[in-house]
């Protein structure tokens, strides 16, 4: 349409300007939510959007509501969650949304902070999250496989999409019911597999957009990663530099769409953390926007903490700690600072961005302008210095403008600098732990010795080694493999050798620990190989095969092989031999991480012989007072779990060092939600020596917190 008269662009500068460069107060009612090759439409208006992932079960319903008001504070205008079906399907039929898988009360709480939802269903979610958030349960369908043109898949992804998508409107929870939900998405990331199927990934593509839009959410679909999206489902891109490597929406009426802006990225044990700068990410947010991009997400704008078993393999506890807001939810500085100035001037600017007429042209050797010019006199540039190293003066429209290196800098109507990706106004900012509480006194700690399983004590037998998650069906992440066999004499070393796809064995002969080994995120096939002790006569071998959480990527999930795969010992080859083998401990069994378990087993003192392998450790402690939040300093530990008055804060990890010689995370958030004033209950699990004396309970505070 050409706008001819002043009178009419007044009126319609007017009509805009309510939408986008004022967020909503009270509850927020999108109405009818459609789009066109500029950008989403709400209630007939174009709007440039940015939005903040921030998972629902990555941390407790006590702090969604300071999270979601701390992302609004930074500009941000759409929550983005992904729906986690292991979490609310975890045996078939039998579904939970209480707790943390309480995704009704987050949306509604996101929807009384005045803010959007984009719901990214999947249901695979990868997300670093166990099994890509599919649950177990479906290996054992027969015939299944995940994510193809596969009908028992089908039917199980159809019936809970299904399920989620009716909760939703049983609630009015979509904009066309007036509710938060602007966005759904179906799949995700699915096109980095899909060649893997042949024929039948394109075939999936097509049915997974058909189901999805049959579902009549009255809002839009999309899918990230996936440039041959069928329409209407809006193709969007993930990663960190989708201003430059976004091939475009694969139609002319689709918006350009970035559902994953990475302000971090996912860490492993055995990583340093990814430490991306606050320019950085505002000067590819800034140029994703200045080639018509209208929706930005930051994943994760608060990426919390893998509580449990959560985790996929190798994850660390904490999730994409670097993000605007940490893992504890306190503001990291400057990103939290400079994202929101990055903010609040592509709204102040959005009217030409979104209805003015855009063209490029050079700038010098280094330099481009991006012009949005009208409507009436309405006129925005972003100005981009391309090169690395040094300033850039640049002349536009008659002025001089000194960009810094590989920035763009914002002008409010063509002249006025308002914004430079480059020049940062906030100082980085310091997180401080000040301990609280030391565990250190032997009086404080009990101890239960986990026993060592044999060959005679297991019921379940066979004559091979088990492929190890379809044998515990990820009900724990432990298996012990064992055998028994006849020495005629002594010796004194053995060769022991262990190949394994698990992450992580511990071996045992004639119940005394031996060895340990693992693999790693990048190296999932090791060896353990050790000298061991025989005796003449019997002797026992017991290998505990460890998973740190379950793969999450990857094409025919369902056929992934986990656990012992040879064993050879002096040379002999006891791969093929009668096995035995005991799913899980003791202590898990006897669930000795809560009160009444912990109550009815027999303690020990600690004693002063030293930590041994797989021991169980107990303390209680009273909650230190104030509301920042805490963390267990698990710096003398080894490998293992924490649970808190019952409920588990994550695995640990501390002897998985880096290159650099460190812990990829050495503190373990404990909310505040799981304390109670006095007597609260530590439970921890160390597979390995490390000392509980060295523990301690700490405060968590960060300056620059507005």
């Amino acid at each position: 349409m050409e706008w001819r008269r002043s009178g009419e662009w007044k009126w319609l500068w007017l009509a805009v300007s309510a939408f986008v460069m004022a967020a909503p107060d009270g509850l927020v009612s999108a109405g009818n939510v459609t789009y066109d090759g500029r950008s989403l439409i709400i209630n007939g208006q174009r709007r440039v959007l940015f939005s903040g992932s921030i998972h629902y079960p990555r941390s407790t319903p006590d702090m969604w509501p300071s999270l979601i008001w701390k992302a609004k504070q930074g500009g941000i205008d759409v929550i983005q969650t992904y729906v986690f079906w292991n979490l609310h399907e975890p045996q078939r039929g039998q579904y939970v949304f209480s707790g943390r898988a309480d995704i009704l009360r987050f949306i509604k709480e996101v929807q009384a902070q005045g803010l959007y939802v984009c719901l990214r269903i999947g249901p695979f979610i990868q997300s670093e999250w166990n099994y890509g958030g599919l649950p177990f349960w479906l290996r054992d369908i027969p015939g299944i496989v995940y994510r193809s043109d596969n009908e028992p898949f089908k039917n199980e992804m159809q019936r809970f999409t299904t399920k989620i998508v009716n909760l939703m409107k049983a609630n009015k929870l979509y904009a066309s019911q007036g509710g938060p939900i602007i966005l759904s998405q179906i799949e995700n990331e699915y096109q980095t597999i899909e060649r893997a199927f042949g024929e039948k990934g394109p075939a999936y593509v097509r049915w997974a957009a058909a189901m999805a839009v049959g579902l009549q959410t009255g809002v839009p679909w999309l899918m990230c990663k996936q440039n041959d999206a069928p329409d209407p489902v809006i193709n969007s891109c993930n990663g960190m530099r989708c201003g430059e490597t976004f091939e475009g929406p694969n139609s002319p009426n689709k918006p350009s769409l970035w559902t994953e802006d990475w302000p971090s990225f996912l860490q492993t044990y055995g990583d340093e953390p990814y430490l991306r700068s606050a320019e950085d990410i505002a000067y590819h947010a800034a140029l994703f926007v200045a080639k018509n991009g209208s929706y930005i997400n930051y994943y994760m704008y608060h990426g919390g903490t893998n509580f449990g078993r959560t985790s996929a393999a190798y994850m660390i506890t904490g999730y994409y700690d670097q993000a605007p807001l940490d893992e504890y939810g306190l503001l990291r500085q400057p990103k939290w600072s400079h994202l929101k100035e990055l903010h609040a001037a592509v709204k102040s600017v959005s009217l030409p961005l979104l209805y003015g007429a855009s063209s490029t042209f050079p700038l010098g050797d280094y330099g481009q302008a991006f012009v949005f010019s009208g409507p009436s006199q309405q006129c925005a540039a972003f100005l981009l210095n391309n090169n690395t190293v040094d300033y850039e003066s640049v002349i536009f429209r008659n002025v001089s403008y000194s960009l810094p290196p590989k920035s763009i800098s914002i002008l409010q109507d063509c002249w006025k600098e308002i914004f430079n990706t480059g020049k940062v106004s906030k100082k980085s900012n310091t997180r401080t732990y000040t301990t609280s509480i030391k565990f250190n006194s032997t009086q404080r700690w009990k101890l239960f010795k986990e026993p060592i399983i044999q060959y005679d004590s297991t019921k379940l037998r066979a004559n091979e080694l088990l492929e190890q998650t379809s044998t515990t069906k990820d009900r724990s992440d432990y298996l012990w493999y064992t055998l028994r066999f006849k020495q005629s004499q002594p010796k004194a070393k053995s060769d022991l050798n262990v190949y394994t796809h698990g992450h992580q064995v511990h071996a045992f002969v004639n119940g005394i620990y031996v060895a340990s080994a693992h693999g790693s995120h990048r190296n999932t096939m090791y060896s353990l190989q050790t000298t061991v002790p025989l005796v003449q006569g019997t002797n026992n071998v017991s290998l505990l095969s460890v998973m740190v959480g379950l793969p999450d990527s990857g094409a025919f999930l369902e056929r992934r092989f986990s656990g012992l795969r040879r064993v050879s010992i002096q040379g002999t080859d006891f791969t093929k031999y009668q096995w035995g083998y005991q799913v899980g401990l003791l202590g898990e069994e006897q669930q000795i991480y809560t009160a009444a378990s912990s109550i009815r087993l027999q303690w020990g003192m600690y004693g002063s012989s030293g930590s041994q392998p797989l021991t169980w450790y107990k303390t209680t402690f009273d909650a230190p007072a104030g509301n920042d939040p805490l963390a267990l300093n698990m710096n003398s530990m080894g490998k293992g779990e924490i649970w808190v008055n019952g409920q588990s804060i994550g695995r640990y990890w501390i002897s998985f060092r880096t290159q650099q010689g460190n812990p990829s995370q050495s503190w373990y958030h404990v909310p505040r939600s799981f304390l109670r004033p006095k007597g609260n209950l530590l439970i921890i699990l160390e597979e390995q020596t490390g000392d509980p004396l060295g523990i301690t309970l700490d405060i968590v505070t960060a300056d620059g917190q507005s």
